[in-house]
């Protein structure tokens, strides 16, 4: 007679953990607007140093640095503390791939958190339970905040996009970036392609920082500024390709159908739709990060998802579009879909 297998006793662990989940928020926007981790980084790697360089109690940087340990930021031997690979290469602002100007949107709890609060409400409404959850209206200042903060991290991604397309075509590209917001998408194909002809479309203070990062790029003799809703403003036509990067999510199906539409006509015969999304498997649960994000969308829009392939495939078809392929981004939860216009 053999034992019967060992069942782990339930505890509720899990629960309280998630409840206190914006402790490590907290945590890391602290660490991040202390810089804890470009302070480590440099050579500080005891409390009292660290405190020193970043201007904190001693007492302080220890205990918040033991917290950064236990969830990973961090690894600590004896009372030296150093940095994690993934926090040397993202956190600390010395590194090319630093992405720490993201606190700057994702830290604002009274912006973003005030959706998550009513999100009883938007459960039982099926949308945003506020009067931010209309995507077609312009918000400046979140935009705004928006591209000044989370330019960093689409590089990768940008790179990406920009190589993915040049493989197997060298000719000029005539490009509109749709919801450009910091621009970088366009930037990069600017970059990739010296040819290249940019013109971003976005509201009117958003495109100012699109702006200011294509001239800091040095392809702003390149780049022509289009202010407007990407569903009324005049697209113009024959282009070669249509930047959707992280647009489509906001809106539902039909919504989606109809802005494809607009792209489609824009588009030159043989002209490319390129959107970056995040994109869940059929079962709606898998990979963790993409699937997940339809519960921000539930929160903070009307009607807005994070759409599978196959559903993205049939807005698409209804569009007018000859289907499209997906494009996993290297070391990131997006996939890249690329669709043809083919009359």
């Amino acid at each position: 007679m053999t034992a019967s297998p060992t069942v782990a006793h339930p505890t509720p662990e899990r629960i309280f953990n998630t409840l206190n989940a914006y402790q490590n928020t907290a945590a890391l926007k602290a660490a991040i607007e202390l810089d804890i981790f470009t302070a480590i980084g440099a050579g500080a790697t005891q409390p009292a140093a660290i405190g020193a360089r970043v201007g904190a109690a001693e007492r302080g940087v220890r205990i918040l640095c033991d917290y950064l340990t236990i969830f990973g930021f961090l690894s600590k031997s004896g009372n030296d503390y150093a940095l994690t690979p993934e926090s040397a290469m993202f956190l600390d602002r010395r590194s090319p791939a630093n992405v720490a100007s993201i606190v700057g949107f994702l830290g604002q709890r009274e912006e973003l958190s005030k959706q998550f609060e009513k999100l009883t409400d938007a459960v039982r409404k099926g949308g945003c339970a506020t009067q931010d959850g209309d995507n077609t209206k312009p918000k400046p200042e979140f935009w705004v905040a928006f591209a000044r903060s989370m330019a960093p991290i689409t590089i990768p991604a940008a790179r990406f996009l920009a190589e993915l397309l040049r493989s197997g075509d060298r000719n000029p590209w005539k490009v509109l970036d749709i919801a450009a917001g910091h621009g970088m998408y366009g930037i990069a194909l600017a970059q990739a392609n010296p040819w290249a002809q940019i013109t971003a479309l976005d509201w009117e203070p958003v495109l100012q920082v699109a702006w200011e990062n294509a001239r800091a790029a040095g392809v702003g003799d390149r780049y022509t500024l289009q202010p407007g809703s990407a569903f009324e403003a005049n697209l113009g036509q024959n282009y070669d390709v249509v930047l959707l990067t992280n647009i489509l999510h906001h809106f539902d199906p039909p919504a989606c159908v109809k802005l494809l539409r607009r792209v489609h006509a824009a588009l030159r015969p043989g002209g490319r739709a390129v959107t970056l999304e995040f994109v869940p498997n059929e079962d709606r649960v898998s990979p963790p990060t993409p699937a997940a994000f339809s519960l921000v969308m539930l929160a903070s829009t009307d009607a807005g998802d994070a759409y599978t392939a196959s559903e993205y495939g049939r807005m698409f078809r209804e569009a007018g579009f000859a289907g499209l392929t997906q494009h996993p981004v290297p070391g990131m939860p997006q996939q890249v879909l690329v669709s043809e216009k083919t009359a």
